[in-house]
């Protein structure tokens, strides 16, 4: 309650103009050089801001890096599944230069998903799929409908 009683009348009496220069000494004692306040030389502080914007800029290289492997993924992908290109891909990639490529676990993932559509595109894979059918389903099937067709021109010849 005292709190809130001090607080109240402090901020009346400021508001007056009786007493407020408690915010005008705490600016003055703040030094202006920002390596002073810092605690380092101006050297020291010239040192460190260099390095700062040195780590920013590897930073940014690195990230622009990988948001150019992003991009040769998408494009890998857009190809693989005929699907329309995006220049904001392709602007990516031409950013960071010309030696992006995949991460070598992605280039893994993509070689594995080639040998399987290989195989799947194969005779033998074709035979496989053969083999997997139910034959008893697809005649079922191809008997329902010729029977189906038969029906359908019985209904429109009369001499059937």
């Amino acid at each position: 309650m005292a709190f809130l009683m001090k607080s109240m009348l402090s901020n009346q009496v400021k508001n007056l103009g009786l007493g407020g220069g408690g915010d005008e000494s705490k600016e003055e004692s703040t030094p202006s050089d920002p390596a002073a306040a810092a605690g380092m030389t101006r050297e020291e502080y010239e040192e460190y801001q260099k390095q700062m914007v040195e780590e920013k800029m590897e930073r940014d290289a690195a990230f622009a890096q990988k948001k150019a492997e992003r991009a040769v993924l998408r494009v890998h992908l857009r190809e693989k599944y005929r699907l329309p290109k995006s220049e904001l891909d392709e602007n990516q990639i031409q950013m960071a230069g010309d030696d992006v490529g995949l991460p070598e676990d992605l280039q893994k993932m993509v070689a594995e998903d080639q040998e399987e559509e290989e195989d799947k595109d194969s005779i033998l894979g074709q035979l496989q799929n053969i083999q997997n059918m139910d034959m008893d389903a697809i005649k079922e099937k191809a008997q329902a409908t010729f029977s189906e067709m038969k029906q359908a021109a019985e209904q429109k010849c009369s001499m059937m």
